[in-house]
This record gives structure tokens, sequence and C-alpha cells, in this order.
């Protein structure tokens, strides 16, 4: 093996433990809430970023921990790292969850609030309220809405807590990140859809199929170019309009591609859960001009 074939390998080992292990996309949901606050005209608050960054982690790898008969189909290779590290995560997830708990309250009660939210939906989400009911879980979108509100909750409203942002900007910060979650949350189902289908998890490419979840997914991306006009109109994130553009013409891209393809790998991961981790970086470029 040559020093290219190992480096590669060695590269791929690395982003499949930081993608099994949540670290990934809890690093790009810091870089959500940094393009939020970009959006606000506000300066990032560090104790934020780092109380996100293990909220993500702490909520997915809890996640991670409890799902192992979906992604024995789904994802293999994630059940592996999960089982390898275990014992870490299991202690982990308790720890980095008090910490960001106690980073938010720096910044206000309400910070605490918002950083609670994903584990009372979590709850909420995953347990039976009556025998005779059917878990919030087991109903068809009921997943992917719950997870789009959670990511859109955290990623508006800690910013705001730092601002004098009007509430009409506040709504369409909200829309924006709801938007891109759900559509995204939606792509992950596309791929997962054998492994849901044979544990009888009713997703929503499950229930529609793949081409009539294209379809949606087109239609719910189109949704933000009206998005975008209305924000131009109202006068907000007038220098952030090119990214923002850049960031939904990237969704119709992705939504084709990976509605197209049975088997994307990391790809998925790095492309559509990364997308932070290239669209910032232009916002804060455009910041600096």
């Amino acid at each position: 093996m040559n020093f290219a074939e190992a480096s590669v390998r060695v590269a791929e080992g690395l982003l499949s433990f930081l993608i099994s292990t949540s670290i990934f996309l809890a690093a790009s949901g810091v870089l959500k809430l940094y393009l939020a606050f970009l959006l606000y005209g506000a300066s990032p608050r560090i104790n934020l970023l780092l109380a996100t960054f293990l909220l993500i982690f702490s909520v997915y790898n809890l996640n991670k921990l409890t799902d192992f008969k979906e992604d024995e189909i789904n994802n293999p290779e994630r059940v592996r790292y999960v089982r390898r590290f275990y014992g870490i995560l299991k202690y982990s997830i308790g720890v980095s969850f008090v910490a960001a708990i106690i980073l938010s309250i720096a910044t206000s009660p309400w910070a605490v609030l918002v950083m609670l939210f994903p584990v009372i939906t979590g709850v909420l989400y995953s347990v039976r309220l009556s025998p005779s009911l059917p878990r919030l879980k087991d109903i068809t979108g009921v997943k992917n809405i719950i997870i789009a509100l959670t990511w859109a909750n955290g990623t508006a409203f800690l910013p705001y807590l730092t601002t004098e942002a009007p509430l009409s900007a506040v709504a369409l910060v909200y829309y924006y990140f709801f938007m891109k979650s759900i559509i995204n949350t939606i792509l992950f189902d596309v791929r997962d859809i054998e492994g849901d289908r044979l544990s009888g998890i009713r997703t929503i490419p499950v229930k529609l199929g793949v081409r009539k979840t294209r379809k949606l997914l087109l239609a719910l991306n189109t949704t933000l170019l009206a998005w975008l006009l209305t924000a131009f109109m109202l006068g907000y994130f007038d220098r952030y309009i090119p990214v923002l553009l850049f960031s939904i013409l990237n969704g119709y891209v992705y939504i084709l591609y990976f509605t197209s393809r049975t088997n994307p790998g990391k790809l998925l991961d790095v492309w559509v859960d990364g997308e932070w981790f290239y669209t910032t970086p232009l916002a804060v470029l455009v910041t600096n001009i």
C-alpha cells in the first residue's frame, strides 16, 4: 500500500468515526447556528455555540444507542462504531447534556428552555402515551416535523435571545432552517427506505415511494424561493442574499441526486448534513468583504 492509498484509508476511517459518533453532525449544527447569528447581524456567542455542539452530540448519540434494530439494516457501519464505543458514548451523553445546560444558563433562562426542547420532544416522540394510541414515532411524517422543529427552534431562537431583531426577521430565519431541516431529514429517509420498510416504520418515502417523495421535496424547496423574495422585499439579509440563493439551488441539486441513488454512502452525510461546512464560510466571506 502506497502513501496515497494509506492516506485515503485513514481519511475514510476518520470520517466514518466523526459521522458515526455524531461529532460531524454536532459541528455542522454549530456552523448552522453561526449562520443564524450572521443573519441577525449579531456577534456569535461562544457559550451558545459550544452548548449547541454538546446538546446535538448528546441527543443524537442517545438516539443511536436506542435504534440498533433499524441501523443494523440501514447503517451497519454506524452500529459497529456505536457498539465499539458504547461505554464512552453512554457516559458522555449525560455529561454533554449537563454541560450544555450550564453553558446556556450564562445567556438566559430562556436559552435553557430552548435546550430542553429536544429532550421533551424526544420523550413524547418515543413513548406511547396510551396503549390505545400509536407513538408519535409511528405516525408518518411526525419524525421529520419534530426534528425540523427542534433544529429551527434552537437555530432561530438562541441567537434571537442576544439581539433585538424584529419578530418578522425571526419568523423568516425560523422558516428557512425549518424547511432545510425537513427536506434533509426526508432525504435520509429515502436512503433508509429498505430498512424502514422491513422494520415496519412508515416514513414518507416508504408510504409515497421515491418518485412522489422527490416531487414533494422539490415543491418544499421551491417555497424557499418565495421566502427569499419576501426577505429581499422586506430588506432582510441583503448582504447574504447570494449565499442564501446558493443554498436553495444547492438543495435542488442534492434532492435530484440523492433521490436517484440507491446507496449514496457517506456522500449524503457530507453533502447534506455537512451543508453548513461550506455555506457558512461563504457567509463569513461575504461579511468580511
